[in-house]
């Protein structure tokens, strides 16, 4: 298995030398007194949460799983030990505001510690990121009294949460959901029922589980017009906030999974539940929605998560691997063979590895940045990060997780034939990991939201603010001759992503499935450009460190990772172009009979 430890050197560079998170911290409004030595306590805390209390338990959890009888799921062991500690350490509240009870912390501390904690067992804090559905959507949504009435505890660990949307008939088109809601005579609700694929619906780590669930009340409106949101606990919470009878919601199976099996995934029923209303009727994906772009940004989280954890696995192994000697010869002369990281081919595994991990911690921890200014910035901050954020975060969702597909499935190929072996956890990774680009909206979903929504159904603008971002940046750095590598490429393709955006939008007049055709391949492309726009910038960073004289090996690692991930994969964005300039005709033009098989 693979022994975690938190990559605290690179989390540093990211947050204080390419970010500088401390000018970032002290522009906010009401944050001023989180300095660098309290952040750096916190993230000391956190790395030893997840080396010392989360790692111990990601192969059990995959053994054991979750058990269901008699309508009551178990948790393997160690869970609820390990949950209590998270709450009583606080990790709950990092970035809940102080009014609500939380710390009132930037939620781009909170980015931190997900990854490190999740990196061991994602599973594991599933149920800790998933009780915050409700505290947002109660913050979001909520009256004062339904906040006190149940967010505190949730904050404590006491309770837990769920999200509830999917059900049997419907997924991602949550308008066409059935679970009924019949307004009672003291303003109460009752549920009638069910729901599929609820993360943490029923588990036995807390003593109550306050659902968010969408249902349409009686006579709404058909679709997503019709959608209201609720809050149902399994237990009745009394106004005062102590717990009462048995709410009628129950489990009535787990979902047998590909992977993360620790994580009980749900089929929860509602008989007669009671609930109480969030905001106003038929408004509540109004509510719903400001959770899921958090959840869209949990869910890239999970991607880099997953990915760190597979290179920590793969890199260790291929320096003690010894196989074969090197082609240009030995290089561990008094061994049997030389260790597999000689080879050229497992050097391209494990680099693109690292260049996809530290791109897509560069992008999160920036966009988390992006966050705490929507919440804490001036009025212009607040406009400004929010655009980035409408264009960013369904790339930053999509492309994490589909690049990390490749990172988690480059780290059983390094193994090899061991890697296959679920002694080595290689593969769990790789399971636990496979989800990522499914719930949350798939990647077809993100890349329709991107082309079809975010970027041409506002004529282009969101996409002009950020490549206005790029060029700016390309030009004052044009005349730089040490970054000359890596500022031409880039500034072509910021060119070129306006060009081909234009192209399919000019198409998409006279045939609408031209976006679809083009959805993937286009926000594949725009991930590419981001990650180069990003590495660019750690690699004038890592350059000017170097001009200064320091020798710290990371500086000329960033470097010749963006050398690498400019020269071996930004290219790929010549293929994606290709494909999404191709049009829809060889998509579309074969009739449902010529799918043979």
């Amino acid at each position: 298995m693979v022994d975690y430890k938190a990559p605290l050197r690179d989390i540093d560079f990211v947050l204080k030398e390419f970010l500088n998170c401390e000018q970032h911290y002290a522009g906010l409004q009401g944050c001023e007194e989180l300095g660098v030595d309290l952040m750096d306590a916190i993230i000391s805390e956190g790395a030893k949460f997840a080396e010392n209390v989360v790692n111990p338990l990601a192969e059990i959890a995959d053994e054991q799983g979750c058990k269901l009888v008699d309508g009551k799921v178990t948790t393997p062991v160690g869970f609820k030990e390990a949950f209590k500690q998270w709450g009583e350490g606080g990790w709950q509240t990092l970035g809940i505001p102080a009014e609500h009870g939380g710390q009132g912390l930037p939620s781009s501390l909170g980015s931190v510690i997900g990854e490190m904690a999740g990196a061991p067992c994602w599973a594991f804090t599933m149920y800790g990121g998933l009780a915050l559905a409700p505290v947002t959507c109660l913050i979001n949504g909520g009256t004062a009294a339904q906040q006190q009435r149940f967010i505190p505890k949730i904050l404590t660990g006491e309770w837990a949460g769920t999200m509830c949307l999917t059900e049997a008939h419907c997924g991602s088109d949550v308008g066409l959901l059935r679970t009924k809601a019949v307004k009672n005579d003291d303003g109460t609700y009752t549920l009638q029922g069910s729901k599929i694929f609820i993360s943490g619906g029923e588990q036995d780590l807390t003593d109550n589980i306050i659902h968010a669930i969408l249902a349409r009340v009686e006579g709404a409106p058909a679709g997503t017009r019709g959608v209201s949101l609720f809050i149902a606990p399994k237990y009745w919470v009394n106004e005062d906030g102590s717990m009462g009878d048995f709410n009628n919601i129950s489990c009535g199976a787990i979902e047998k999974k590909m992977g993360l099996k620790a994580s009980a995934t749900c089929v929860m029923n509602y008989d007669g539940a009671r609930a109480v209303l969030l905001g106003e009727e038929n408004r509540g994906l109004e509510i719903m929605f400001k959770l899921m772009n958090a959840a869209r940004l949990g869910t890239a989280m999970q991607g880099l998560s997953m990915g760190e954890i597979s290179y920590q696995g793969a890199l260790s192994y291929a320096r003690e691997r010894l196989q074969m000697r090197s082609l240009s010869g030995p290089k561990n002369p008094d061994g049997p063979a030389d260790p597999i990281m000689v080879h050229p081919d497992v050097r391209r595994m494990l680099l693109t590895q690292k260049a996809f991990v530290e791109g897509q911690r560069a992008l999160i921890y920036w966009l988390a940045q992006q966050v705490d200014l929507t919440q804490f910035g001036s009025d212009i901050q607040k406009t400004e990060a929010t655009q980035l954020l409408e264009l960013l975060t369904p790339i930053a969702k999509a492309f994490c997780t589909e690049t990390s597909q490749e990172v988690t499935y480059l780290g059983v190929q390094v193994y090899g034939g061991h890697g296959y072996i679920s002694d080595n956890g290689m593969e769990r990774i790789a399971r636990d990991n496979r989800i990522s680009t499914v719930y949350e909206g798939t990647t077809g979903i993100q890349s329709l939201d991107l082309i079809g929504r975010k970027v041409l159904g506002s004529g282009g603008a969101v996409l002009n603010n950020f490549t206005k971002i790029i060029h700016k940046y390309c030009k004052a750095n044009e005349d730089n001759a040490a970054l000359a590598e890596f500022i031409a490429p880039l500034a072509a393709l910021n060119k070129e992503w306006g060009e081909v955006t234009l192209a399919v939008g000019e198409k998409a007049m006279a045939n609408a499935d031209e976006v679809g055709a083009a959805s993937v391949d286009y926000l594949m492309y725009s991930g590419y450009i981001t990650f180069a726009y990003l590495w660019a910038q750690m690699a004038e960073v890592a350059q000017q460190k170097l001009d200064a004289g320091s020798n710290d090996p990371l500086y000329s690692s960033k470097l010749k990772t963006a050398r690498f991930y400019f020269q071996r994969l930004l290219p790929r964005t010549a293929s994606h172009k290709a494909a999404m300039l191709a049009g829809a005709d060889s998509l579309m033009d074969m009739s449902e009979a010529e799918f043979i098989c």
